[in-house]
């Protein structure tokens, strides 16, 4: 390739090494005024400085040898370290194919393919199109087996090929391109293409993040590996470096061994901002079993209320016990140790609300296809402040609502009013030894059915009651997040750590953690008592949109407008699974109780589900036809709801998706899945709202479901 050479000799020349130029030339028999006709565009060689002194002539030899090296080896791959030397490169440099490599180290190639791969962003503007379609027309004619793993590559090179053309100023030549070429792209790219298109300056490319990213973070395509060969095969005997340096640099491919997969295959598990997740990135064990309960007697009939005495400790044992106590013995084999992240101590109310939950839990409704719970739906009328998130204690006293003009309200949804505590002065009148001391210091003038909490600047987007239901969160587009005092009803603390708005936050199952994210693309964990947070997950593309914590508060799962989710270490801050499969941002999360799965909505409708120990999708449910906004499962989970803005709320059958999972090895190691082609068997039952969005679901502790969203009128 005479422009390679051409390049090669003039850093030669910039670097002062006349001996190893001329022997260089002499062996292409190029001779001097050659090179001034051959010279490049002065944007390519002004892209070829590099570090070179008055280098004598053994070190123009030696470096002489390495750009043999590298050239040799610009060609094998980054990517999928695989080596081999294109016949062509090997010409220009007159060194037999089989001594590439030689007596080389390694660590010698950078500067010297720095210097090349900067110059390969100069590829000729007018042939782009030409690579770009013989690839395509490749990959078409190619068999069935490849042709639907090679499509992969046709988005992420077409991206970076207008990219480098835009980048180069070519603003032409990127338009035709794009032109030309931007309708064959899957339909779940279309946001992207939108966005890409409005980038026809190299200026326009310096604040736009999404770009920015997608060059910087390498596109991930999992292809078998004999697609692979016939890639490499292809383009090498084409000589289509262009193409080929794109592969290189900004693609990572992920070769397996077996059958290729299928069209379908490939479809449920891509559409990601950065191609599917590297297989390593799954493989970090996961320990996904649930924290042992603590174990205390549950009292059976009412008139034994008063088993406990003061210190909260039951008194002698009961011959016969509940069996909701006995359950949990014998520790989940993949549970985390106990102590793994320090948790608060349980309190006596703790204990009390426990032993309620637990007779609750023995009048529950066991659900299943045959028995449907009942939907109970508060809309919320006249919304003109613009709802924007709901929450429901887990005992389902009260429900609050974050609103567009940044306020919180909170109500209770059961006959007993909220009252806030007495003031300073009264409450130092009371008897505080007497009996009924909580119930004193709560001030009746003060009862109300609705408390509204002011304090944030900008629209409400989450909140999150804590489980002993003494506090509130809230995070707005004002960047804060706050914590409420659901005693007082006033604000305690504002934690500023996000810049930007903030999309989401929850609490730990067992209160005093909890986790926000938002615009700045991190999640960040927190624990009430400290202002600045303990860790920051950061990884994501895009913003983080919404935040869970697994049940044993070990684990947090993000979604994010990238169209991954993510799941993290709380210990360590480690991201230890990446799922990708949606095709647009993720709006909500569900774990089931048990803690092995996950079930993921996006605004593609879709719901999927995913096996956490597996790292790996085993199951879609399509039924929807707009954003799933909110997904929970029935308290023992044998249901998954699912809430959209479809304005329906779909229940589907959790026990039958996870049933027959093949997880064997080979799955695990390939990802291939073989989703059922039809969830309609799954489904169990659609409820249509008249004009409601669901924003928000919830099982009471005895699995009766209650919706909530606000009614639309147009």
């Amino acid at each position: 390739d005479r422009q390679t050479l051409v390049a090669v000799l003039q850093f030669l020349r910039r670097s002062n090494l006349r001996e190893s130029e001329e022997i260089l030339r002499r062996e292409a028999r190029l001779l001097g005024d050659d090179l001034g006709a051959a010279a490049l565009s002065p944007a390519g060689a002004g892209l070829l400085g590099a570090p070179g002194g008055d280098a004598d002539a053994a070190g123009g030899e030696a470096l002489l040898s390495r750009v043999t090296t590298a050239a040799a080896t610009a060609i094998g791959g980054s990517a999928a370290t695989v080596a081999s030397s294109s016949p062509g490169v090997a010409a220009v440099t007159a060194v037999p194919p089989g001594k590439v490599g030689g007596g080389v180290a390694v660590e010698d190639q950078p500067d010297v393919s720095a210097v090349l791969s900067a110059y390969n962003q100069q590829g000729d503007p007018t042939l782009y199109e030409e690579y770009y379609s013989g690839l395509k027309h490749f990959i078409e004619c190619s068999l069935d087996c490849h042709r639907a793993e090679l499509s992969q590559l046709f988005y992420p090179l077409f991206v970076h090929m207008y990219l480098e053309l835009v980048y180069n100023q070519h603003e032409s030549e990127a338009k035709s391109f794009f032109e030309r070429f931007h309708g064959d792209q899957e339909c779940y790219y279309q946001d992207d293409l939108r966005v890409l298109s409005s980038l026809t300056k190299k200026e326009h490319m310096k604040g736009n993040e999404t770009m920015l990213d997608f060059r910087t973070s390498k596109f991930v395509l999992r292809i078998s590996r004999d697609s692979y060969q016939l890639l490499k095969r292809h383009l090498q005997e084409k000589q289509n470096n262009q193409i080929w340096n794109i592969v290189q640099e900004h693609l990572y491919i992920d070769i397996f061994d077996g059958m290729p997969r299928s069209k379908q295959q490939i479809d449920a598990m891509v559409g990601s901002l950065a191609g599917e997740a590297k297989r390593e990135a799954n493989k970090a064990k996961v320990f996904f079993g649930l924290l042992k309960e603590p174990e205390f007697d549950v009292p059976l009939d009412d008139e034994d209320e008063e088993g406990e005495n003061e210190e909260g400790k039951p008194k002698k044992k009961k011959p016969k016990k509940d069996s909701g106590g006995s359950k949990s013995k014998k520790q989940d084999p993949n549970a985390p140790p106990q102590n793994r992240i320090p948790l608060p101590e349980l309190k006596d109310s703790d204990k009390l609300d426990k032993v309620m939950n637990m007779k609750e839990a023995a009048r529950r409704v066991r659900l299943g296809p045959e028995c449907l719970p009942s939907i109970c739906f508060y809309t919320f009328l006249n919304a003109y402040q613009g709802l924007t998130a709901v929450d429901i204690t887990d005992d389902s006293s009260m429900i609050v609502g974050g609103f567009a003009d940044s306020t919180v309200r909170v109500w209770s949804v059961t006959p007993k009013k909220l009252r806030s505590v007495k003031t300073a002065a009264d409450l130092s009148l009371i008897d505080k030894e007497s009996d009924d001391v909580l119930e004193r210091i709560m001030d009746e003038k003060t009862a109300s059915e609705l408390k509204i909490l002011y304090g944030h600047s900008g629209p409400v987007y989450g909140t999150s009651f804590s489980p002993d239901r003494n506090y509130l969160l809230s995070c707005s587009e004002d960047g804060t997040v706050r914590l409420w005092s659901l005693q007082t009803f006033t604000c305690l603390v504002g934690y500023k750590g996000h810049n930007y708005p903030v999309w989401d936050t929850q609490f730990s199952p067992y209160g005093y953690y909890f986790v926000s994210g938002g615009h700045d693309r991190v999640a960040r964990l927190w624990a009430t008592d400290h202002y600045q947070p303990l860790r920051i997950f950061a990884g994501h593309l895009a913003d983080v949109t919404c935040t869970r914590f697994h049940p044993n508060s070990n684990y947090i799962a993000t979604g994010s407008a990238d169209r991954t989710v993510r799941l993290w270490d709380v210990l360590n801050g480690n991201c230890v699974r990446i799922f990708t499969g949606h095709k647009g941002p993720i709006h909500s999360l569900a774990f089931s109780p048990n803690g092995r799965f996950l079930a993921t909505g996006a605004t593609d409708g879709r719901v999927l589900l995913w096996d956490i120990g597996h790292g790996l999708m085993v199951g879609e449910l399509k039924g929807h036809t707009d954003t799933v906004y909110a997904l929970r499962f029935s308290r023992d989970g044998e249901i998954l709801a699912s809430g959209s803005m479809d304005n329906t709320v779909r229940l589907w059958d959790a026990v039958k998706a996870f049933e027959d999972l093949e997880t064997d090895d080979f799955t695990t190691a390939t990802g291939h899945i073989n989703l059922p082609e039809n969830s309609q068997d799954l489904l169990l039952g659609t409820y249509m709202t008249k004009s409601t969005p669901v924003i928000h679901l919830h099982f009471t502790r005895r699995n009766l479901l209650l919706a909530a969203g606000a009614y639309s009128s147009q």
